[in-house]
């Protein structure tokens, strides 16, 4: 068994970490060249389904948005996403690190989050360059 197995077999993957399942459709916002290829790999591997675009018209039940500093309006951005976001479904705002270029702040994602009627369930370290936060629709208005 090679290392790279072992680890495997001893480890939840990236798309696992994030709380996927299998057959799950997850539509891909802002992807760009320093999108974490691992991650995005790990999400088709576990659904089962390639990742679909911003051009797809139906229902998903996880939106992945890549987002940068600069990347223009947060609050508009998150408020366009859940017209395709299945009842339940979960958006993924993928950040640079800090430290990093484009790196936003905390703060930004919680004000424009909220204001965009979501709430922060959970933080994680999604990728060696990317911090993952997990939003959804707060449960009274599903």
């Amino acid at each position: 068994m090679s290392a790279t197995a072992g680890q495997a077999q001893g480890e939840r993957s990236l798309a696992e970490r994030l709380g996927l399942k299998p057959g799950q459709v997850v539509q891909e916002i802002g992807w760009d060249e320093d999108a974490d290829d691992d991650l995005r790999d790990s999400i088709e591997e576990l659904t089962g389904n390639e990742l679909v675009d911003e051009d797809f018209e139906d229902v998903v039940d996880i939106v992945l948005l890549w987002w940068r500093d600069g990347d223009g309006d947060l609050f508009d951005a998150l408020s366009g996403v859940l017209t395709n976001l299945s009842e339940g479904g979960q958006i993924w705002l993928l950040t640079p690190k800090a430290g990093r270029e484009g790196h936003v702040e905390p703060s930004d994602i919680g004000e424009d989050s909220t204001t965009a009627g979501l709430s922060q369930t959970s933080s994680i370290s999604a990728a060696p360059d990317w911090s993952g936060t997990r939003l959804a629709t707060p449960r009274a208005r599903r």
